[in-house]
């Protein structure tokens, strides 16, 4: 059954409810605690990233393009095409001599309204680049070239990668994928249980369990809590989430009201699915499912766990709180 995760009130009364899905999982697929139902099917989105570039990365890619942390995170990311972004992919892109033509995500604006006026003035149009999951999209792109597999398809489920991708996943979720998605930037995304997806993560996050690809798992997790602000932003959810964490948490969400948190130190992964899509309540809920692990004082996470709900004069008129 469907539980209430999240209230939005409005001068001390709900106003608003969210209702979905929660697990925190181990690796061997136990379910420590629940929210609702674990077995509700769903797709990961943007959560998957951490495993798309566990995929991308095993053949040795990292060393052999001796890959900054900046690039390893940035390629795992749902950036907001900040600066910061968008220099990095410009530059990565020439290393690998292509361009922007070639990725196959869509055409975009930079995700917040000062970057977008910045790009707007400088361009004119929107571009692939800003596109926020074009770091992915730039990965996928310089492993094919170096593997010499097509690019032109790279987002189809039928190029190697993605089926490399699906037996990864089937592996290490202990599930047959029979339905997949496409995802909003185009790339191919698996239907399954959130436990099960859950159970992927908590993978992720036991490195030895991995084997011979512990040590790019346990380099992608480094990358992007060393380097949050490249797996989103300065003012992404996940990005912040990650900080406050300091290192013992990699957050990443997804469209539709997905978010994750990978953690090591425990082996195990929370996720979370907001039945109505909305990601002003996913950030909450995860925030909320983390606070009850004590890996941190719960106080340091009250800017998520009762996030302030304003109005146009920026006077706090309610609340986004945490009720699971």
């Amino acid at each position: 059954m469907v539980k209430k995760l999240v209230d939005i009130t409005r001068n001390g009364l709900i106003e608003s409810e969210h209702y979905g899905h929660g697990a925190i999982v181990d690796s061997s697929g136990k379910i420590l605690k629940e929210w609702g139902d674990s077995s509700h099917l769903i797709y990961p989105r943007s959560s998957l990233k951490p495993i798309q570039s566990l995929n991308l990365y095993k053949d040795g890619y990292i060393d052999k393009a001796e890959l900054s942390a900046k690039q390893i995170a940035f390629s795992t990311s749902s950036h907001f095409a900040e600066e910061i972004h968008q220099d990095l992919i410009l530059k990565w892109l020439k290393e690998i001599k292509t361009d922007e033509s070639k990725l196959a995500c869509g055409e975009d604006w930079p995700w917040q309204l000062p970057e977008k006026f910045k790009a707007y003035d400088k361009y004119k149009k929107r571009r692939k680049i800003f596109h926020n999951c074009s770091g992915k999209h730039c990965a996928h792109l310089a492993v094919s070239l170096d593997r010499d597999l097509p690019i032109e398809n790279y987002n189809s489920p039928d190029h190697t990668i993605q089926k490399e991708l699906f037996s990864i996943i089937e592996d290490l979720a202990e599930f047959k994928i029979d339905k997949v998605g496409v995802d909003g930037c185009t790339l191919p995304n698996p239907f399954m249980p959130l436990k099960k997806f859950g159970q992927l993560l908590a993978n992720f996050a036991d490195f030895k369990k991995l084997r011979e690809l512990s040590g790019i798992a346990e380099t992608i997790y480094n990358s992007c809590v060393s380097k949050p602000e490249y797996a989103g932003g300065k003012e992404s959810d996940n990005s912040i989430l990650t900080k406050i964490l300091n290192k013992k948490a990699f957050f990443k969400n997804g469209a539709e009201g997905v978010f994750a948190a990978i953690i090591p130190e425990q082996k195990i992964a929370a996720v979370v699915k907001i039945i109505d899509g909305n990601s002003r309540a996913s950030s909450t809920a995860i925030a909320g499912m983390i606070s009850e692990l004590n890996l941190i004082n719960k106080d340091e996470l009250e800017s998520f766990l009762n996030k302030p709900v304003y109005n146009s004069t920026d006077q706090t008129v309610g609340s986004i709180s945490w009720c699971g």
